[in-house]
């Protein structure tokens, strides 16, 4: 019988250059085995850099990797885990200024807001449609979403040159 194996993704947003080393040694002693990011410059922050690491271990690599980063200044960071056969998946955000984020992910990649916290959003909000609107919101993580989203598409390419055939 094989051991179930989870497969994410380490995306570092934006780091300060110096931190970078020490980001794959934290990494690296998470996973269990050394490894080598490339960086790559980010536009949005300048002095920073970002990379993404495919990674593969045990389930609860995620949550391993998410908080061997946790608290790091100036450091933004998403870690996602798959869902396996009899696991669910993760998804970790963390900005300097918000902290961390965690979410349930189905198999489908999508966030699952568990029953009780829906209640319990209902609860607060009464009556006020804005309440419970501000309530999900922070239940599914949009502000982590709102801050990390510009250093995210940072490395697209926006110019785009179309060609096409008239006539």
């Amino acid at each position: 019988m094989s051991a179930h194996v989870a497969r994410g993704v380490l995306y570092v947003h934006s780091s300060p250059s110096a931190l970078c080393p020490h980001i794959e040694w934290a990494a690296g002693r998470a996973l269990g085995r050394a490894v080598n990011f490339t960086w790559e410059t980010q536009p949005v922050l300048k002095g920073s850099q970002r990379t993404e690491f495919f990674w593969d271990g045990p389930p609860g690599t995620g949550a391993r990797l998410a908080s061997a980063l946790r608290g790091w200044e100036h450091l933004r960071y998403e870690v996602t885990e798959d869902a396996g056969h009899g696991t669910d998946g993760g998804r970790w955000m963390h900005t300097p200024d918000l902290g961390i984020f965690f979410a349930q992910v189905d198999t489908a990649g999508n966030m699952v807001v568990p029953e009780d916290r829906i209640r319990y959003a209902m609860e607060i909000a009464g009556a006020n449609a804005l309440e419970l609107h501000r309530e999900l919101r922070l239940a599914l993580g949009q502000a982590w979403d709102d801050e990390l989203e510009p250093f995210r598409h940072a490395h697209d390419d926006t110019s785009v040159i179309w060609l096409h055939n008239v006539g």
